[in-house]
Order: C-alpha cells, then structure tokens, then sequence
C-alpha cells in the first residue's frame, strides 16, 4: 500500500543527502585561526544545553497528549491554530528549501539567514502546538480506505522524525555557529532531509485531518 509514497520519500532523501555532500564551506582551522572572537566561541560546548532542550521540548509535547487540558485555557478559542502550525511548518520548509538552494550557490549569510529563519518559524510553530494541545482534545482521523493507510504512515513517520530532528538541528546549529565545519556538513546531510520531510509532512497531515476538525 505505502510502496508508492514510501519510493517518493526515500528518493526525495537520499538526492538531498547528495546535494549536501559538497557544501561549499571552508575549513575553519585553515581560514579563521587567527580570529581570537571566534576562537573562543569554538570552545563552547553546547552540548549538555542541547540534550536539556531535546528531553524538555519532547517532554512537553508528549505531556500535552497525556495530561488532562489546562482548565483556565477552556475559556478560548484555539481552532484556528492547527491552520497556524501548518502555515509556520511551510514556511519552514520554503526556508529550508532556499538555505539549500543558498548553500549550493555559495551563498553563505543567505544560508544562514533562512536557517534562522526556519527556527524562528519552528520555535513559533512549536508554542502555538503547545498551546493548542495543552487546551484542546485531539482530533481523530475519520477516514477510511487507503487514505486513511497513507494518514497514519505519514503520521508516525512524521511524529518519530519530529523527534529526532530536535537534537539534530540544535548539534547542526551549534556546529555551524562554532564554526566547526567539517561536523556541520557531515550531520547537516541528515539534517536537511528530515527537518524537510518533517516540516512539509506537517503541512500534509494538517490537510489529512482538517476535515475532521470541530468548527
């Protein structure tokens, strides 16, 4: 049933792993050596805040499905927020697609501009998803027939990954921002595909379930 959608993923995957195997990046150890700002920025270890922030964000989203909603939040209308999120989790992906694309073309403060971007977006996406989960029940996918074979595939790929690409972004990010090139390339090449994958899967269980939603 999936070997269609699965074949359009996996290919989508390993062309973007290809097309980072050559970042036009150089060396830090070669170029910014004298450069005693970002020396010491190359001492920085993120790494403990980085693991904190990965068990925080992913414990809250799971205590968002478990815990009883918050009672003071039954007073508001959150339902246009699951629209929110899919409209912040494509603007993710278009600013990942031209960090890619920047990144190709040795366009490196582009890059980086739309990198940050992408986390502004998600970092938006993922308080707007707190709220609404914190507030409101879920919504169950009424479909049926193939469709609702290719929601749940979708769903739980969507949701391991989303997982995932927590500590992969922040190590990718940390990387970059101490300068350390040839790790920011080699973990960047799994990164892009998924936090693409993730964002834009976002936006298609979004228009999945939409129908379904309490108006």
């Amino acid at each position: 049933m999936f070997c269609l959608p699965q074949s359009i993923f996996v290919t989508a995957f390993l062309r973007c792993i290809h097309v980072l195997d050559d970042l036009p990046f150089s060396d830090a150890n070669t170029t910014n050596h004298h450069n005693p700002i970002l020396k010491l920025m190359q001492q920085r270890n993120y790494k403990s805040l980085i693991w904190v922030l990965t068990l925080a964000i992913n414990g809250l989203i799971a205590l968002a499905f478990f815990l009883p909603k918050i009672s003071s939040l039954k007073g508001y209308d959150f339902s246009k927020l699951p629209l929110l999120n899919a409209i912040l989790n494509g603007l993710t992906f278009f600013s990942l697609m031209i960090a890619l694309f920047a990144i190709r073309h040795k366009k490196i403060p582009l890059h980086r501009t739309f990198v940050f971007l992408a986390f502004s977006f998600t970092s938006l996406f993922l308080f707007s998803y707190l709220l609404y989960h914190f507030s409101t029940p879920s919504t169950k996918y009424g479909g049926d027939g193939i469709l609702r074979g290719i929601y749940f595939f979708v769903l739980l790929t969507h949701v391991f990954l989303a997982a995932l690409i927590v500590s992969l972004a922040l190590f990718t990010m940390a990387f970059g921002l101490n300068n350390q090139i040839n790790r920011h390339r080699k973990i960047a090449k799994w990164t892009m595909p998924i936090w693409l994958y993730v964002s834009f899967t976002g936006v298609l269980v979004y228009l999945l379930i939409s129908p379904y939603y309490h108006h």
